[in-house]
């Protein structure tokens, strides 16, 4: 056993049982390896180390269930434990906080693989899904007014069922595309001003983009959320407005991230029967996993308006990014 410890503290594992036992239940620990009278028994003594040096990584949230130990072996005696032992703890806590923001984000990745996959069930259900099952069900009364011979109506439940199965591949289309996009690395407001650009070499109308928020950070399932809500409205513009100008404005007012999509074009993005409904079904079921809404407005007077507004984000978020 090594003499007593210049200073009290703890080993969370170390090699010699001893050791273990002298240093439990302490923050720092140091020892002279050539007085300890374990002799073969220690992993340490008859090597050229002749002192040694143990500092608990400690967990913010559970103290009591240090995270591993920082260990530091001298090849001469230690005569300075007491300068030492400052910048050995600010070592070891340098360490816990690495260990710690490692395990923070290995949890968050976990979690944003869950939530992806659970987007991806939501999105199917939503939108693909829900059109199949209106298409099955048109067939079972297909099938009914041919056994009545009834031409008219065989004919209706035929037409359901075509437009219900081209609204199915065009959503197919559209999940593929929207999981084969990755969010921008670099994050939401790069992402929109690429989005922009891309928007503008496409079509002949002018989108300006006009971002009001300093600082706009979001969690990865909202940059998702509000990226694909963004996306559908350009597109929508792009495909009936007969705009010339429009504009996409970020802004922030009242605890409320505010995302509008405007145009000066004829009126004609009120969303069709056939593809809007969908469109807007998802845009506004995409707000509501992020505690949104969306408002649209259409006539000729003003063009299109749509707007995406939520609130900010709990702290939770921000304090475990911080």
């Amino acid at each position: 056993m090594p003499t007593e410890p210049h200073e009290t503290i703890i080993s969370y594992e170390l090699p010699c049982e001893g050791c273990e036992k002298l240093a439990r239940g302490h923050k720092f620990y140091s020892a002279a390896i050539s007085s300890c009278a374990s002799g073969t028994d220690c992993h340490y003594a008859g090597h050229q180390f002749h002192s040694i040096i143990v500092a608990q990584l400690e967990d913010d949230i559970s103290p009591k269930k240090p995270v591993g130990t920082l260990t530091l072996l001298f090849n001469d005696q230690n005569q300075h434990v007491d300068q030492t032992r400052k910048t050995v703890l600010s070592f070891a806590r340098l360490i816990s906080i690495i260990v710690e923001r490692n395990k923070t984000n290995r949890d968050a990745m976990r979690a944003e693989l869950m939530a992806d996959r659970q987007a991806i069930a939501n999105d199917i259900h939503d939108s693909l899904a829900q059109t199949l099952v209106y298409a099955r069900m048109r067939t079972s009364l297909l099938l009914e007014s041919i056994r009545n011979g009834n031409e008219v109506m065989s004919a209706k439940y035929a037409n359901d069922i075509e437009e219900a199965l081209e609204i199915s591949q065009k959503n197919a289309r559209e999940l593929i595309k929207d999981f084969r996009c990755a969010m921008d690395p670099s994050g939401l407001p790069n992402a929109l001003q690429n989005l922009t650009e891309q928007f503008g070499q496409r079509n002949k109308i002018s989108l300006e983009y006009v971002n009001r928020v300093a600082h706009l950070e979001l969690p990865l399932e909202y940059e998702i959320q509000v990226f694909h809500i963004v996306q559908e409205a350009l597109a929508n513009i792009a495909a009936h407005s007969e705009a010339t100008h429009a504009r996409l404005i970020v802004d922030f007012s009242n605890n409320y991230y505010i995302f509008t999509i405007e145009d000066n074009g004829s009126g004609g993005c009120a969303f069709t029967p056939v593809e809007g409904h969908y469109g807007m079904m998802i845009m506004r079921e995409r707000a509501q996993r992020i505690g949104g809404e969306i408002n649209v407005r259409s006539s000729e007077e003003i063009g299109t308006h749509v707007q995406l507004f939520f609130p900010a984000p709990g702290t939770n978020w921000r304090t475990a990014n911080e």
